[in-house]
């Protein structure tokens, strides 16, 4: 029997590496691996934990389907940015703290197979698009809320990256102009106020404000160990710091989600990462934000929803990247 052809997708980000295997036509995914991405240790020592998961994730692959090494055509690796397609270099990032590192080339040469490489958010937006929440749009805009925030835009059913490359980067459009500092070194940026990081900063500061949260139990009193899911489960139990922080991210949310309805008009804006376990008690003030900001046509035909990939869509999109350049 002829087995399938399989790709890696690899999703870099300022936290976690995920790596799985999937067949070229997008219908299954194997061997989902994790860690964490260390940055500190420095852009070589990161590079060869990614070769060391795409290997663990083949020889997995392998186990699962009894697929043979030459079964794998390529690997498609999802950076944040910005970054150079053509040449495959990471730019810099913010929240890694790389500059001008090949990293599409280093990654080829450690595991032997050609490598892509795009930027982290274009593959979670392509994901979510290929197989997930936004599956049949025309047009779509994704947002990926972690560590910091990103984003993609699909325009007539092709990823749009803009005349140098780098569209798409939504977390760093102003929201405030003189507002809180970003680490790209701007002010006011939607990264500064909506990321996951922002997100545990502000209920951090509310409490060393000396306001009263179940925040601090949850945390045994350790304001440093506040997370943002932290944040979010203790706006499930009623916590009105944390219900607060909620609401002020889905305001900083929806005014970023309203601006972009306005100048792209797009038919779904999938929302993604960790702050979507928030539910309803973000998704149902943002898109009320977004209703009194963007204009009611832009409004009356977009669908504002949490992304279905969770942890994978990176994965995904970074198959489908590698896909769409090697065709």
């Amino acid at each position: 029997m002829i087995q399938p052809r399989y790709l890696i997708g690899v999703d870099l980000g300022g936290t976690n590496i995920v790596v799985g295997a999937m067949s070229a036509d997008g219908t299954a995914m194997h061997a989902v691996r994790s860690e964490p991405t260390r940055a500190q240790d420095g852009a070589d020592a990161v590079t060869a934990r990614i070769a060391r998961l795409i290997e663990d994730t083949i020889a997995g692959t392998i186990a699962e389907t009894g697929a043979q090494r030459s079964d794998f055509v390529g690997v498609g690796v999802g950076a944040p940015g910005p970054l150079d397609r053509a040449t495959g270099v990471v730019l810099i990032t913010p929240n890694l703290g790389w500059k001008d590192f090949p990293l599409r080339d280093r990654i080829s040469a450690a595991v032997g197979l050609p490598t892509a490489l795009d930027n982290d958010a274009n593959c979670a937006t392509l994901g979510e698009w290929w197989i997930g929440a936004a599956k049949g749009a025309r047009h779509a805009i994704g947002i990926t809320i972690g560590t910091g925030i990103g984003g993609g835009i699909i325009l007539d059913g092709a990823l749009y990256h803009g005349a140098s490359g780098i569209a798409g980067e939504i977390g760093h459009t102003s929201i405030e102009t003189n507002g809180r500092r970003c680490n790209c070194g701007n002010y006011g940026c939607l990264e500064a106020y909506a990321s996951g990081t922002a997100i545990a900063t502000r209920a951090r500061e509310a409490l060393a404000a000396g306001e009263s949260s179940q925040l601090s139990t949850l945390v045994d009193g350790a304001l440093d160990r506040i997370t943002a899911q932290k944040v979010y489960e203790a706006a499930e139990l009623g916590d009105a710091v944390a219900l607060h922080v909620v609401r002020e991210t889905a305001r900083f949310l929806g005014t970023g989600i309203a601006n972009l309805l306005n100048i792209f008009n797009p038919d779904v804006v999938v929302v993604a990462g960790g702050v979507t376990q928030a539910g309803e008690a973000l998704f149902e003030p943002l898109r009320a934000e977004v209703r009194r900001r963007a204009f009611k046509p832009a409004v009356d035909v977009c669908r504002i929803v949490p992304g279905v990939l969770p942890g994978t869509a990176g994965v995904a999109g970074a198959v489908a990247a590698f896909l769409q350049q090697h065709p």
